[in-house]
């Protein structure tokens, strides 16, 4: 399967598509999937632009809203995740993934899917320490603080991704794992980009975060974004590490190129015994789409499916949704710094390992006979129209309110976890909107009517209670992995 990776996509999904094009013809080949590493920019219109933290000089409308509306459709099937300039409100719709548009699918906070029998797994968002150990408290219409809070990582999906086995293919992240640049091409690196000295220096640059998963999930790739350079690395997950240096290559290379540029000027480390084998990971950093910038790669990777079919098919992790149901307990909407399991807490044994048993795994199989995502996307809101609101940068806007989205309530409905918005606005005293599809007819409007009433209905046994209890084991895990404590620097 040929894959294309994009860095930060900034919302030129036009330009991105047609690169891609482009590819295909000068060499003669077919892609199969997109990537995209965050700052992806799913704007449907001008409120949803208000979300956006980033100054209103620089928010653009850019092209995502053709896909949205339906004027064009995605060429290839596309995954991304979120970075630090989002359509906010619109992301938190789907905080466990969804369709964003017609074959384009977000991964949510975290997510791990398959396709075509390669594993993916991404987390969304960057690292700020003082939200870390929070939970997902906000909701539209942000505040100045809570528009920029609403992208940081959280503590839960970073503990989730801790508990998956087995193999990940490739893993897409916004942030870089801090301490990245020790295993590429420091020196190149810092000449194209010197101001990162500092950072380096205090070993400030990339996400903590990010370092841990990465020695704990070790995946063959993993492809990141958010700094605007390309950088790859070779990570050798043993004590004795063989760092590889790298040199860039094109604006748009292809796996060969790539698999050149970890081997260049890397040393073979003679005290590794070869009747071992040594998990690597190949890191790669993208820049953002703008002409003359190294922003999209190409590469070839093996499929499980055997058979000659060429549908590329998209499908949950039967892994990942065990998790999402094992860990809903510890879903937190509280802006204030709470504790995962982990830590001895008085005389209480509480579960600390939530990677799935036997059992477990087969209960989600039973819940869900066909793994494959359902193609339910829907519009929820009209999209931008650019004869009408050609002006819109000079016309004042104000922020959305908080939708539930039928993708999500039909998910959470299925596995039996709580979506953390709905969560959040019934915290706060916030009646719940009804989550209805536009242009439908109305039995499909009916259907989702009672779909969100049930939700709502669900969903308000937790307004009494928003701190369930914890699952208890009979003995204590000794194989836990816990999470640093995190120091409010604020």
């Amino acid at each position: 399967m040929k894959i294309a990776i994009e860095g930060c996509a900034h919302g030129e999904l036009e330009r991105i598509y047609d690169t891609i094009e482009g590819i295909e013809q000068e060499r003669n080949i077919k892609i199969d999937l997109l990537l995209c590493c965050g700052d992806f920019q799913s704007t449907r219109n001008v409120s949803d632009l208000q979300t956006m933290a980033v100054p209103r000089k620089y928010m653009d409308m850019c092209t995502f809203y053709k896909y949205y509306s339906g004027q064009r459709v995605a060429p290839i099937l596309t995954i991304f995740i979120g970075g630090n300039h989002e359509a906010s409100n619109y992301l938190q719709e789907l905080p466990y993934g969804g369709w964003v548009a017609p074959n384009i699918y977000y991964l949510g906070y975290a997510g791990v899917v398959n396709v075509n029998g390669i594993r993916i797994a991404g987390i969304s968002g960057i690292y700020k320490s003082h939200d870390f150990l929070r939970g997902h408290h906000e909701f539209a219409p942000y505040s100045e603080k809570t528009c920029r809070s609403v992208y940081h990582v959280r503590q839960l999906e970073v503990f989730r991704l801790k508990q998956l086995s087995g193999k990940v293919d490739i893993f897409m992240s916004h942030d870089w794992p801090r301490g990245i640049h020790e295993y590429g091409n420091k020196a190149q690196l810092l000449r194209f980009k010197p101001h990162f000295t500092d950072d380096i220096e205090k070993g400030q640059l990339g996400s903590r975060p990010l370092e841990e998963l990465l020695k704990s999930i070790q995946p063959t790739y993993w492809f990141a974004a958010h700094l605007h350079c390309k950088f790859a690395a070779l990570v050798q997950h043993t004590q004795n590490v063989n760092k590889s240096l790298s040199e860039d290559s094109e604006n748009s290379g292809s796996d060969t190129e790539l698999e050149e540029e970890y081997k260049t000027d890397s040393k073979p480390n003679t005290s590794l015994s070869t009747a071992v084998p040594v998990a690597v990971t190949k890191f790669l950093a993208l820049d953002k789409c703008l002409p003359k910038r190294r922003f999209l790669q190409v590469l070839d990777l093996p499929t499980s499916n055997t058979s000659t079919e060429t549908r590329v098919t998209l499908e949950y992790d039967v892994e990942w949704l065990s998790i999402l149901l094992s860990t809903n307990h510890l879903t937190s909407i509280k802006d204030q710094n709470y504790y995962l399991p982990g830590k001895k807490a008085g005389s209480i044994e509480e579960r600390c390992n939530f990677t799935p048993t036997v059992e477990e795994l087969s209960h989600i199989r039973h819940k869900f006979n066909n793994l494959e995502v359902p193609k339910n996307f829907c519009r929820t809101v009209p999209s931008f129209d650019p004869v009408v609101q050609q002006n819109y940068k000079h016309i004042p806007v104000e922020q959305p309110n908080a939708q539930l989205n039928p993708q999500c309530n039909e998910f959470c409905t299925t596995l039996g976890i709580d979506d953390p918005l709905c969560l959040a606005m019934l915290a706060n005293g916030k009646e719940l909107p009804q989550s209805l599809c536009l242009n439908e007819s109305s039995s499909k409007v009916n259907m989702l009517e009672t779909m969100a009433e049930g939700f709502e209905i669900a969903q308000s046994k937790r307004k009494l209670n928003l701190t369930l209890p914890a699952p208890t084991t009979s003995k204590i895990d000794k194989n836990v992995i816990e999470l640093p404590i995190e120091i409010d620097e604020d």
